[in-house]
């Protein structure tokens, strides 16, 4: 049974479907809300009930309190009518963004590779595309279960939306996860996939001449591997640098890529940087974390940074960012939220409110 929900400020209504979210509904009929994770665990979605109830499928306890349950706050990523609805929700968009809705694609797995240990790249060539997405935003992949309702799963797209009938994924094994099998063990070259996108509003600013830091950690690369395709394509006029950490050189990948990079775009350099190196192994770059490289910088004020990564690479970042004088305004991040936090409360910075 559908449900008419409207959104205030804008005062626009839409009908939720049968077991369907107020986020997508939202997403696929134009209008926008903030969101991050999609799964219940950042909070980002929350929004305030004004008239009618919802029920929670999924939500961390932790993004959404009981006491802010019983206020009539929601989680629009998880929330599912159950009477017609009036929510508030904070739809201040950036003059920069370009929304695309949501829609559902069929795709053919196209290539896989292994770039690094643990890590898998999948190219996926759209069966009914291309799709439409601002660079740094994700997509929803759907994982098959016999019996069930599929799961879904959220990748960032490492493409440029230049050719939107192909887009790259690099995806983290993740030992005992429920996707795990199904990413690592059955997708195959010709194999068929389904997601939804885009989401999120992690992406690319384009106006301005500030210089530019990307700090990524593990395969949180994949976005902003989107997003310096994107400057570099368009000739942005402004510097970039980026801070790749990762454990050790078996797990760097997509260097060869960004040193040639370095050669096409003057303005790019590229820093990256090994927590525990194999000394076995000769490697003359940086050593330590991402936020150690970036406190090793000469200045990063007056800069914008992108961010993405775990949430601790992300919080230490933050915190480098801060004591070098560059605040929440010129710093966009994107956290790696998995299902797994829904079990414990997230470390947010108390500075920064978009963590």
């Amino acid at each position: 049974m559908a449900h008419k929900v409207t959104i205030e400020p804008l005062g626009r209504e839409i009908n939720v479907g049968d077991n369907q979210t107020i986020l997508d509904a939202c997403l696929r009929q134009g209008i926008w809300l903030p969101h991050a994770c999609a799964h219940g665990t950042c909070g980002t979605c929350k929004v305030q009930l004004l008239e009618g109830s919802v029920q929670h499928q999924g939500a961390s306890e932790f993004a959404l309190m009981d006491y802010e349950r019983e206020e009539g706050m929601a989680l629009v990523c998880s929330a599912r009518p159950v009477t017609d609805v009036v929510l508030e929700a904070d739809v201040e968009a950036d003059p920069e963004a370009v929304f695309h809705p949501v829609k559902d694609y069929n795709a053919t797995v196209e290539t896989v590779e292994e770039p690094a240990q643990w890590v898998r790249r999948f190219i996926l060539k759209l069966d009914n595309g291309p799709i439409l997405f601002m660079p740094g935003q994700y997509i929803q992949v759907e994982v098959p279960q016999p019996g069930k309702p599929p799961l879904k799963r959220c990748y960032s797209i490492a493409s440029s939306p230049r050719d939107g009938t192909r887009i790259e994924l690099q995806i983290k094994y993740t030992p005992g996860g429920r996707a795990t099998p199904y990413i690592f063990e059955e997708l195959k070259e010709g194999s068929k996939i389904k997601f939804s996108g885009p989401y999120g509003f992690f992406f690319l600013r384009k106006n301005g001449h500030e210089p530019v830091i990307f700090l990524a950690g593990g395969t949180g690369l994949a976005p902003i591997k989107s997003m310096l395709r994107v400057a570099t394509e368009e000739n942005l006029p402004r510097r970039l640098t980026l801070i790749h950490g990762v454990r050790s050189q078996a797990d760097l990948y997509d260097y060869d890529f960004f040193r040639e990079l370095e050669k096409i775009n003057p303005n790019f350099r590229y820093i990256p940087v090994l927590s525990a190196r194999d000394p076995e192994k000769a490697w003359d770059g940086e050593e330590g974390f991402v936020h150690e490289a970036l406190g090793r910088l000469p200045s990063f004020k007056g800069h914008k940074a992108y961010l993405c990564g775990p949430p601790m690479m992300v919080d230490a970042c933050l915190t480098t960012l801060m004591k070098g004088r560059l605040f929440e305004d010129s710093i966009y991040c994107e956290n790696f939220f998995t299902e797994e936090d829904k079990s414990g409360p997230l470390k947010r910075s108390p500075l920064f409110k978009r963590v």
